[in-house]
């Protein structure tokens, strides 16, 4: 036969019994009425390791690296343009961006800016000697990325250090953000604005400066086709571009003058494409830097074969 089930005894406290609870019991009940705000908590040290001479000195290139990137990119950049060393694999500039980084025009022209902007900054006393832990290198606070330099590339040098000098100076001595320069940038514009007097289908000539975005374009005619409160945009032969008004000067041609020129860019405009042959692209911009509001028998002829050779 089955034995028939035990049955469970209840549990009864030391109070209600009056029997003695067991040691292991009265350890725990001492435990419990310990007072919290004496009790002693133990931590175990973390040994924070100190870095070597050397690992101090390779951090510290390290961030140099990290910091200057895309002043290295913008400066590879200029290089493989000036020098043209794309000219093996594409025809153009751009192209080349395209394909090999996957930049677009404006992006490698935002670097190439971005780097003569830092080097400006490296020439001038952004110094900040009294608290060396602050700056970006021993004794200067340094941009550490393009978004930061960015308002500042269509300034003259000496306002780019002014910019630059009264944003760390907001930043409490550090690297200031793309924000706090813009902002800046925008109270200077505001304090040295000067009246927009072109009108549109005056034709100018552009005057590049250290503008890298207007590269091959100094001394090149242009017609405005809208005036902003700083800048113009204006046609050129190969399409249309935005510049500031310290980048251009008026040719103070008269009214039939302007036509013409205005004409003469229409026509360009239709042939001149990045397809052609260097030598007719070179005819063409050559047509660009005409500082007369006309054309010679000769040029007239050429360009109205290229027109209909575009035409058939």
């Amino acid at each position: 036969m089955n034995k028939p089930p035990r049955k469970r005894k209840k549990a009864t406290s030391g109070a209600s019994s009056g029997s003695e609870p067991p040691a292991s019991s009265t350890n725990e009940d001492i435990s419990q009425q310990v007072d919290p705000a004496t009790a002693t908590i133990t931590v175990t040290a973390v040994e924070v390791p100190e870095l070597t001479e050397e690992e101090q000195r390779d951090r510290l290139h390290l961030e140099r690296k990290v910091e200057r990137a895309f002043f290295e990119a913008g400066k590879a950049l200029t290089e493989l343009r000036d020098r043209r060393l794309y000219r093996s694999t594409h025809k153009t500039f751009e192209e080349y961006c395209r394909d090999r980084f996957g930049h677009s025009r404006q992006q490698s022209n935002y670097l190439i800016a971005a780097a003569g902007v830092y080097e400006n900054l490296t020439t001038i006393g952004c110094q900040n000697v009294a608290n060396e832990n602050l700056t970006t290198n021993g004794s200067q606070i340094l941009p550490t990325s393009e978004r930061q330099v960015r308002p500042m590339t269509k300034l003259e040098p000496q306002e780019q250090q002014e910019v630059w000098l009264r944003a760390v100076e907001l930043a409490g001595g550090k690297v200031p953000t793309g924000r706090i320069v813009k902002d800046v940038v925008q109270r200077i514009m505001k304090r040295t604005k000067v009246p927009n007097t072109y009108q549109i289908g005056e034709v100018c000539q552009i005057l590049a400066k250290d503008n890298p975005e207007l590269r091959g374009k100094a001394g090149c005619w242009a017609i405005v086709s809208q005036a902003n409160e700083f800048s113009c945009t204006v046609r050129m032969w190969d399409g249309e571009y935005t510049v500031g008004l310290q980048h251009l000067k008026s040719y103070n041609y008269l009214p039939a003058e302007c036509e013409q020129m205005r004409v003469i860019c229409d026509r360009i405009n239709q042939v001149y494409s990045s397809g052609l042959e260097e030598s007719v692209q070179k005819f063409l911009e050559s047509l660009g830097k005409l500082n007369r509001a006309y054309l010679t028998g000769l040029e007239e002829k050429v360009l109205t074969v290229l027109e209909s050779e575009i035409r058939d």
